[in-house]
């Protein structure tokens, strides 16, 4: 049953990996990846919105007499608010509109004002007179069905998942400049299995998008372990990538202190005593300011 379930959920990732790249057209990987990766994000907030919403409309239990459009009440319970022209389902009943991409671009700064966690990390692109408007409207119809019937942990594995898929594909796409964002994820879990976190500051000073914090989250799991034993530090020199990797962590619920600067030549994180550093560098970049770097301690 469970090689089923597996079998079922790598089906919906090549199916959709499929749709989604037949409908890029002239546009490159390395900006379509924004585009998608953007609205898996926005669904996933959505689904997790509209599940808290429906028990806060019904009242039942801890819930009875809450209100349904209060952000405290989801502040208090870790789900992004998610005001009503942003939410899923009012974008998708306008996806076939020409003004679709204003609509999900107010949509993604909407939701940055209400979510101060959010701010400055959604992708607002979505109006660009280049993006072909029809393609995202059916883009949007694709998305709709990543989370479908399943519920809880099961949707936001799933849209995890679906997240860190597309991630590997858009790098392998991209060819050599992919590594600049994505490490394979079997290196990753190698390099993770190695030094064993299970509990302590994990840092990773060129994070990409996230994948070594999301790993160290998986093996933690599979070890019956207590995912706030860790505490995650890391540092990004790519204002887009750092984007990346905060959307990352937010779908999987893991709370990290990202900075963005050069970690050689602006080091965020000084002070921090770390009892895992976990990263793979760029080795391939050539002018990485050694000169500069000589006296550093």
């Amino acid at each position: 049953m469970a090689k089923k379930v597996e079998q079922q959920k790598d089906n919906l990732e090549k199916t959709l990996w499929a749709a989604a790249d037949k409908m890029r057209s002239n546009m490159d990987a390395a900006e379509y990846k924004h585009v998608v990766l953007g609205l898996i994000f926005l669904k996933y907030i959505t689904d997790a919105f509209d599940d808290l919403h429906n028990k806060l409309l019904n009242g039942v239990g801890e819930f009875e007499g809450a209100s349904p459009e209060d952000p405290d009440e989801y502040l208090a319970s870790n789900v992004f608010f998610v005001p009503e022209k942003a939410r899923w389902q009012y974008l998708r009943d306008r996806a076939k509109l020409p003004e679709i991409g204003k609509l999900i671009d107010e949509a993604m700064d909407a939701i940055e004002k209400v979510n101060s966690g959010l701010r400055g990390i959604l992708p607002k692109i979505y109006a660009d007179p280049d993006l072909n408007k029809q393609r995202l409207g059916e883009l949007i119809d694709l998305i709709s069905g990543i989370g479908f019937n399943e519920e809880g942990h099961k949707a936001k594995d799933l849209l995890g998942r679906v997240y860190e898929y597309f991630l590997g594909q858009f790098a392998d796409a991209e060819g050599k400049s992919g590594g600049q964002f994505y490490t394979p994820a079997c290196i990753v879990k190698l390099l993770v299995a190695m030094i064993e976190p299970y509990k302590g500051r994990v840092y990773d000073g060129c994070c990409g998008s996230g994948g070594m914090f999301v790993q160290s989250e998986k093996f933690i799991e599979e070890h019956q372990g207590n995912i706030k034993d860790i505490s995650v530090y890391g540092q990004e020199s790519n204002p887009t990538t750092l984007r990346l990797a905060k959307m990352n962590l937010a779908i999987r619920g893991i709370d990290a202190k990202i900075e963005l600067g050069d970690t050689f030549l602006n080091d965020k994180h000084k002070d921090l005593k770390a009892d895992y550093i976990l990263a793979n560098p760029p080795f391939n970049i050539s002018d990485w300011s050694a000169e500069q770097l000589r006296d550093d301690v």
